[in-house]
């Protein structure tokens, strides 16, 4: 997929109405097997041009790093709120991933007049906010947003698979693919695992393609 720049073309005009601060949010990890998933908030400073942002997914790992590090050096505001495994389980993947959002957003200093969030509406923001379609390709702020919070969780990723190594976290973060898959066949769920993710297509690849090891 060919990378294009996102733009300020949303923050400046909602400027040019009277919203001095305006932040952009996105969330990562929604449709992994493991992990938290992670929302950050970011006001852009609009005197503080940073190029090359873009949908996360699009920018390469170790430019992605980079691109992290600056926005969070160069931004107004920045934040990142995050709902883990045993929460997802209890509120179900869309109201948490919703709740990532609002509790980045409530972690901004200063907070924002005006939200512009990847795709969805925040339920239970005060805030002004509009929520815009393929928004981290065509916003700067959710690009950036979407790039910080990337980065942060494949941080937590890395991190358990520090603690952890059998389920390989470092190279899939999370998500599942056939090495996750068959690692859950060996090893079965960990405590960093949603539970209630066990869809029957789920079991079958894992029975599948199980060793034989005498786990199911």
């Amino acid at each position: 997929m060919r990378r294009t720049g996102a733009r300020r073309t949303f923050e400046r005009a909602l400027r040019r109405c009277g919203f001095v601060h305006v932040a952009g949010v996105d969330e990562v990890g929604r449709g992994c097997l493991a992990g938290p998933v992670v929302s950050a908030a970011v006001i852009l400073d609009p005197d503080r041009h940073i190029p090359r942002l873009a949908d996360s997914k699009l920018v390469p790992p170790a430019e992605r790093a980079r691109l992290s590090d600056r926005i969070r050096a160069e931004a107004l505001a920045w934040a990142v709120g995050e709902v883990g495994p045993a929460d997802i389980d209890r509120m179900n993947i869309r109201v948490a991933s919703l709740e990532s959002m609002r509790r980045a957003v409530l972690g901004l200093v200063p907070q924002p007049g005006f939200v512009l969030v990847d795709a969805f509406r925040i339920p239970g923001l005060m805030t002004a906010q509009r929520g815009i379609i393929k928004g981290d390709r065509r916003c700067a702020s959710i690009a950036a947003a979407s790039i910080v919070a990337k980065v942060y969780r494949d941080g937590l990723m890395m991190a358990l698979h520090e603690a952890d190594p059998r389920y390989g976290y470092d190279r899939h973060k999370g998500y599942g693919t056939p090495e996750h898959l068959a690692a859950l066949g060996e090893h079965g769920y960990s405590i960093h695992h949603r539970q209630s993710f066990r869809a029957p297509s789920l079991f079958d690849v894992i029975t599948r393609d199980a060793p034989a090891s005498g786990h199911s």
